[in-house]
């Protein structure tokens, strides 16, 4: 969320030579990436240590060829259980579109003037409202009893693009000038994708092939092109604090930096390795609500480093904020009562932004065992 009355962005923070970070952009120490020492130490915990031993799964959707669909399902099944992510490959939306949509992010945001650039900036007084910004997540932090905010080494321009009737095109850059037909182009294509995915994530359930796009309901989407510019203190910061998505599924593309970690097993932080013409997919929390917790949202968060900017598009998959999200029947029986309660998807995207997400907590609010 934008801060009323603020239009600082961390690039123009960086342009202007700083050799320290501003105090709002320090972590607190158990948040913070720790290198070359033991997790031993009062100031970190295990789950700083990123994994190097790990990597996340890759599949190969093969075009969708219906005569490869059982494998495909099973993989798919496996990592939804072990990991909330996977990488896909093969999946149908071209290449040279995902190129592009990078293309066209990296122009807005290294070759635009900032006073340009300011001229699509978001609503300060409201959340995640569309345009430039970059203070979308902002946590809290107690320092000597007094809450103090902890900001994210990002900048974004966020895009509504699902329904049709939230696409405004003209409220979008035009710098380069094919800007706004790419990301048009982008969104049509990933709905298609998320579609088929929540296809196959559903039979891999033995649930039907609708099921759990019908529980979501026609997909509110957003396109998020987030910019990490590089940090001169990157062991202070987080390009973005550790959390889960929101909504049902997430399908992320990054440039070839690296920065992106996902939380395995809830103690290990595993880099994800950057493929150029794969899409990660990460689960986010309604569709585990959904499947009253046989498969898992993602946990994940950025890391900064002082050489490189990094670029990625995240295309957000959510439902209307006035459906409600429930376990669905199919998963409850009485060897495995439902989970969590339901809730009403705006209520839920409220606290979200009023609390922080702070890794899972607003989903581990709605458990019933808890």
């Amino acid at each position: 969320m934008e801060v009323a009355g603020e239009r600082i962005r961390v690039q123009a923070l960086v342009q202007s030579g700083l050799s320290q970070v501003p105090t709002q952009y320090v972590q607190p120490p158990q948040n913070r990436l720790v290198h070359n020492c033991p997790p031993t130490t009062a100031t970190s915990d295990s789950r700083s240590f990123p994994d190097t031993d790990a990597d996340v799964p890759v599949i190969d959707l093969l075009g969708f060829d219906p005569d490869q669909v059982c494998p495909v399902r099973e993989s798919i099944g496996r990592a939804c259980r072990e990991w909330g992510a996977f990488h896909v490959k093969n999946h149908g939306v071209p290449v040279t579109l995902l190129d592009d949509i990078r293309r066209v992010g990296l122009t807005f945001f290294n070759d635009c003037p900032m006073p340009e650039k300011l001229r699509y900036a978001c609503d300060s007084s409201s959340a995640a409202t569309e345009g430039y910004g970059s203070r979308m997540l902002v946590s809290s932090e107690q320092q000597q009893n007094v809450t103090v905010q902890v900001l994210d080494w990002r900048d974004y321009f966020d895009h509504h693009t699902l329904p049709l009737s939230r696409r405004n095109p003209s409220g979008w850059p035009h710098f380069p000038s094919d800007y706004r037909e790419v990301v048009s182009k982008y969104s049509d294509e990933m709905k298609v994708l998320a579609q088929k995915l929540l296809a196959l994530i559903s039979e891999s359930l033995g649930l039907s092939s609708s099921s759990i796009e019908e529980a979501v309901g026609d997909f509110y989407q957003n396109i998020t092109i987030s910019y990490y510019p590089p940090c001169p203190q990157p062991e202070l910061t987080l390009g973005l604090q550790a959390h889960s998505d929101m909504g049902a599924i997430t399908l992320l593309i990054e440039d070839d930096v690296g920065g992106l970690e996902v939380l395995k097993d809830g103690d290990k932080w595993v880099n994800v390795q950057p493929l150029s013409d794969a899409i990660l997919v990460l689960l986010a929390d309604q569709t585990e609500i959904i499947t009253n917790g046989k498969y898992r949202s993602c946990e994940h968060r950025a890391i900064t480093n002082s050489n490189r900017a990094r670029l990625s598009v995240a295309t957000f998959h959510d439902p209307a904020k006035t459906v409600k999200i429930s376990p669905t029947s199919e998963m409850v029986n009485e060897s495995s009562p439902a989970k969590y309660r339901g809730v009403v998807y705006g209520d839920y995207v409220s606290s979200w932004y009023t609390k922080g997400p702070e890794g899972k907590r607003n989903l581990d609010a709605l458990n019933l065992d808890s």
